[in-house]
């Protein structure tokens, strides 16, 4: 076993400082000698197997099992090696790595069918997990999605904003009270974000369980309830229409099999003078399927979708796109930021859950982040609309109008003493 997987990392690493301890304490040495030194251990010859056939899984769920570890350096600096030498020398895969893909897809394509029941399954997977874990990691708005680094210096806390401005101000948020649909609504964030800045009626939908009911709360304490309204619901069974609609990191849920159930339906709910902007991940080359750890562990029934399979069916709905913007490492800086306090919380984390779960979750922001810094991942942000002029001729307007002045009604006196109140 230690000459085939020697054979197979030989010809994958060759810049860098990466030693591999196999199971019988024999050691390998790979790279150049550059860069922060790795140390990878496989604890078993079974893990050494399940990682030389099937790496796109098996890294992740040995990592997450505890049959490999890292004596030196930690899993980010392993993939960052990897994907590094994968990028720099255009590593092919093993054939039989691409034959595994290859046989992964009849079944992913039969789990692509992601009707009511399972779209509501798959999101409950992820997003109801407990609220107090999303806490350890994001901002106090809980935007679990890319942010808006529009200056290096910024924060979490300030570009997950400049995010909000940014996409408001791809709305046209030029008069109040528009009324605004907000597929994918999260914890509330966004759609309260647009009644304060805004004084716009929003409806936000999700299917977390834990999101809503967090929405909820926070629409009620912060003096919105008559004006944003959260529903547990499906997108597609709304039976209204809309002068806005937004959707963040919600596309990625769609599945590829329903991508012109989504259009069409945005087509149908936004008013023919209306704006929509979809902000999604997205692949910047030809569509290949998800990471097979990220689907089963993750994001089940998730996709990551190329511009060429969205653009076909926009093109089919009726909808014209007036614009496209392709933030590119926004989200890698996103998810640094996301697992750095991730990792300074994981004792916390580890009492929520224990440590398989957060070895777990370490692999999924740092494969995440690398996959954002060294390989085909970008996020999107389209702009669509029925009529070309219902958004400006140029692209001004987005500077000008993305710190608009607060406008919205202000919160209740009782409101603000509640939050002040939960403060302490």
């Amino acid at each position: 076993m230690n000459r085939f997987l020697s054979y197979l990392v030989r010809r994958l690493v060759k810049t860098g400082d990466l030693t591999i301890t196999f199971a019988d304490g024999t050691d390998l040495r790979l790279g150049d000698g550059t860069g922060t030194p790795v140390t990878l251990r496989f604890n078993s010859s079974r893990a050494e197997w399940a990682v030389a056939l099937d790496p796109n899984l098996k890294l992740g769920e040995c990592y997450m099992d505890g049959e490999i570890e890292l004596p030196v350096g930690d899993i980010y600096q392993l993939l960052e090696i990897v994907f590094k030498n994968v990028r720099q020398h255009r590593t092919v895969p093993a054939r039989w790595v691409k034959l595994i893909e290859q046989l992964r897809r009849v079944p992913a394509q039969l789990l692509e069918w992601n009707t009511l029941g399972r779209s509501r399954s798959n999101v409950q997977h992820h997003y109801d997990l407990s609220g107090a874990l999303y806490d350890l990691f994001l901002d106090p708005d809980r935007q679990y999605s890319c942010a808006y680094f529009e200056d290096p210096s910024m924060d979490l806390e300030q570009a997950q904003m400049a995010k909000k401005r940014h996409i408001a101000s791809k709305l046209i948020m030029d008069r109040e009270d528009l009324k605004v649909l907000d597929i994918g609504s999260g914890w509330g964030g966004m759609g309260l974000h647009l009644a304060r800045q805004f004084n716009a009626k929003v409806t936000g939908v999700t299917l977390s369980d834990e999101q809503h009911a967090v929405s909820k709360q926070r629409a009620r304490e912060d003096g919105f309830a008559g004006q944003v309204e959260f529903k547990l619901l499906d997108y597609r069974k709304l039976d209204e229409t809309f002068d806005r609609i937004v959707s963040v990191g919600m596309f990625e849920h769609v599945g590829r099999k329903h991508f012109g159930t989504y259009f069409n339906k945005c087509a149908r709910m936004l008013n023919d003078d209306g704006v929509m902007l979809l902000h999604t991940i997205g692949q910047s080359e030809p569509p290949t399927p998800t990471n097979p750890f990220i689907k089963k562990h993750i994001f089940p029934g998730g996709y990551i979708p190329s511009l060429s399979e969205m653009v076909v069916a926009i093109e089919r709905s009726g909808l014209v796109i007036t614009d496209i913007e392709v933030l590119r490492l926004h989200y890698a800086e996103t998810l640094k930021a996301w697992r750095a306090r991730f990792l300074e919380n994981w004792d916390k984390a580890a009492e929520l859950y224990d440590e398989r779960f957060c070895r777990m979750w370490d692999f999924y922001l740092a494969s995440s982040e690398v996959a954002f810094r060294w390989q085909d991942l970008v996020v999107f942000q389209i702009q669509l609309a029925h009529r070309p002029d219902a958004v400006p001729l140029t692209r001004d307007y987005i500077g000008r109008s993305d710190r608009a002045p607060h406008r919205a009604k202000k919160a209740s006196e009782s409101a603000r003493k509640k939050r002040e109140a939960k403060a302490k």
